[in-house]
């Protein structure tokens, strides 16, 4: 599996960059498979938000691209169906699109639906925003949790060993301060990335690779 773990989707020109080397191809040669299901975890509001993802019509582009083509994985469907009417589909797509909203949310729903299994078997790009990128990493903190598991705690894949706070100095949210983020990552119990909506994180075998055209900081050793 290919990853690139964006804060705000294909924001500039050097992460569009980073997401063609991932593909290996052009875009209006690929397929894609967008999930909307983290949006849920925000409900209600993140109900619309899926709808404006689906649609590209957020300021996060991803779907809106010019892809080949684009289909709908909603993971709280697969449990109801069997395997070989989804695994050869998500198998055979060049990158899965995977939006923001509630990563522990997201995480619960890629187990349950059998998802998190099969994404470390796949060669197929995952391009991430927000928790659809943090749900690879091992946790989020309690920062970042708006809705509770079974388990109550924090936990998502851990896929990557090190965790990310997005949007950092984004306008909209003005309590995403690096300084912020320098607190949330004290609390943590791994190394941790902080990005702002230009940046994003590209992880190809287990090296990780920053792209960035705007501001970011690693808290904790990665060496």
């Amino acid at each position: 599996m290919k990853l690139l773990l964006t804060s705000a989707g294909i924001k500039n020109a050097s992460i569009r960059d980073a997401l063609l080397d991932l593909l290996g191809k052009p875009i209006e040669e690929s397929s894609a498979l967008c999930i909307p299901t983290a949006s849920y975890g925000h409900a209600p509001g993140g109900i619309h938000g899926a709808w404006r993802f689906i649609t590209g019509q957020a300021t996060t582009p991803m779907t809106e691209l010019g892809w080949k083509s684009v289909g709908v994985l909603e993971l709280t469907a697969l449990p109801s169906l069997p395997e070989d009417a989804w695994v050869p589909v998500v198998e055979e797509t060049d990158v899965l699109l995977v939006n923001g909203g509630d990563a522990v949310y997201l995480a619960h729903w890629m187990r349950e639906s059998g998802l998190a299994e099969l994404v470390p078997t796949l060669d197929t790009v995952w391009a991430g925003l927000s928790a659809g990128s943090m749900v690879m990493t091992p946790r989020i903190g309690e920062d970042f949790m708006s809705w509770r598991p079974p388990s109550g705690g924090d936990r998502t894949l851990g896929i990557v060993d090190f965790s990310i706070f997005p949007h950092v100095d984004h306008p909209a949210l003005p309590s995403n301060t690096m300084a912020a983020a320098e607190r949330w990552a004290a609390g943590l119990s791994c190394p941790a990335y902080a990005i702002d909506d230009d940046t994003a994180i590209k992880v190809v075998d287990g090296d990780v690779a920053v792209v960035s055209e705007g501001h970011w900081r690693l808290f904790g050793d990665k060496a």
